[in-house]
């Protein structure tokens, strides 16, 4: 006789999805630290503004020479800040995406995705079995009121396979569509990092340049040449400074669309686990479900093929008679231990459920998280558009 079905163990680790926390809004001011360059570099950059400050502090300010170097200050970084300024809005987009799917609204892998976890749960949830209508005793089947019902929830369980498949195969492409999208993610960050190491060392250039031309000034005053001090203060500090400000404000935006990148990249692979977990439990319920059923089928053939022999053996000798009773009993006792235990089909759902719920709870998180840094996208965004436009008017002004 065989022992019979025993639920599985109920300290297995349950599956926990974390949304990692929006990234703070960064300030102008702190985006050159979070991306450091080499002392050596800064030291070369320190010097080249020295030597330029110097070379602008001797030429007159009408000269043509004089106005070109000034306009130079004011295209400085230009390429790089359009560059940036595509990446972040391209961020934006992708962060406003991740969002829609975090709430199942738009199109985009994770929206897939989310979609497809949803048909899934609402697929198990028609076909969780329920213990008072599928109980059974030491008989099965047509044999005791409620055995047609287990064969029932076997046949819809049965009919809904094909549909099981489709889901499972639309959540594995889902996964690679996650798994692609990061990828492409890994190559934007690399373009995106080295883009803001040039407005990284840019922006030390400004500074640098600043130290330098306050260091002219002072110099100039302290010898008693003030129209000189005046001149270098209006004519070159100023335009200095504001170019600082402009390639800090795109550099603060670019740190920031680096670091929704990285959330968004963090927010798909806790999606790829739910996936995993959810296509992996499903299967299993579906395997214990399709044995079961097979068991079961194979069962009322034999009970099927007992009720005939009963029938045309009722006049055999009483010898007989006893041994197609001792081999009826056994028989019946045979397909009472091996009946399915509702315990474990109900298990396999539960853990089903857990999945959805740790999915549905990720996904809520995310959502809030990322709606966050979509927000000091927008801001940063909007804070780089005027610098960005008037770095566009210095190139445009060059080509004339």
């Amino acid at each position: 006789m065989s022992s019979p079905l025993t639920p599985p163990d109920a300290s297995e680790a349950a599956l926990v999805l974390r949304a990692p926390d929006a990234p703070a809004i960064v300030q102008a001011e702190e985006a050159p630290g979070m991306v450091p360059v080499p002392v050596e570099r800064q030291q070369e950059i320190a010097r080249q503004a020295r030597d330029f400050v110097a070379d602008v502090s001797s030429l007159d300010p009408r000269t043509p020479e004089f106005t070109e170097k000034i306009e130079g200050i004011s295209s400085l970084a230009g390429t790089e800040m359009v560059q940036s300024s595509g990446y972040s809005t391209r961020m934006l987009d992708r962060s406003s995406t991740s969002v829609a799917g975090a709430k199942r609204s738009g199109n985009s892998a994770q929206i897939a995705v989310a979609n497809t976890l949803g048909d899934l749960r609402s697929t198990v949830e028609d076909l969780t079995p329920n213990d008072a209508d599928l109980g059974v005793g030491r008989k099965i089947l047509g044999f005791i009121p409620g055995g047609n019902k287990l064969a029932k929830y076997f046949q819809k369980y049965e009919s809904a396979q094909t549909q099981l498949d489709a889901i499972i195969k639309s959540l594995m492409a889902g996964q690679d569509e996650l798994l692609k999208d990061n990828a492409s993610l890994a190559g934007e960050k690399v373009q995106l990092w080295e883009t803001m190491q040039s407005l990284s060392e840019y922006a030390i250039f400004a500074k640098a340049l600043d130290g330098a031309t306050v260091e002219k000034i002072d110099a100039s005053r302290a010898a008693g040449r003030i129209d000189e001090a005046q001149k270098l203060e209006a004519d070159v500090l100023y335009p200095i400074r504001q170019r600082h400000q402009d390639i800090l404000t795109q550099l603060a935006v670019s740190v920031q669309g680096y670091l929704a990148m990285d959330l968004i990249r963090k927010n798909n692979l806790e999606l790829i686990k739910g996936v995993d977990r959810a296509r992996t439990t499903t299967i299993a319920a579906l395997r214990t479900a399709v044995i079961v059923a097979q068991a079961l089928a194979n069962q009322k053939m034999v009970l099927d093929q007992i009720d005939a022999i009963n029938t045309t053996t009722n006049n055999m000798i009483l010898k007989t008679s006893e041994m197609l009773k001792d081999q009826t009993v056994r028989i019946h006792e045979q397909a009472s231990s091996s009946g399915v235990s509702v315990e474990t089909l109900q298990k396999a759902f539960d853990n089903v459920f857990a999945t959805m719920d740790a999915i549905d709870t990720f996904r809520a998180t995310a959502a809030k998280n990322m709606e966050g840094t979509v927000s000091a996208l927008e801001v940063g965004l909007q804070k780089a558009k005027p610098y960005l436009e008037r770095s566009q008017q210095g190139e445009q002004r060059e080509l004339r």
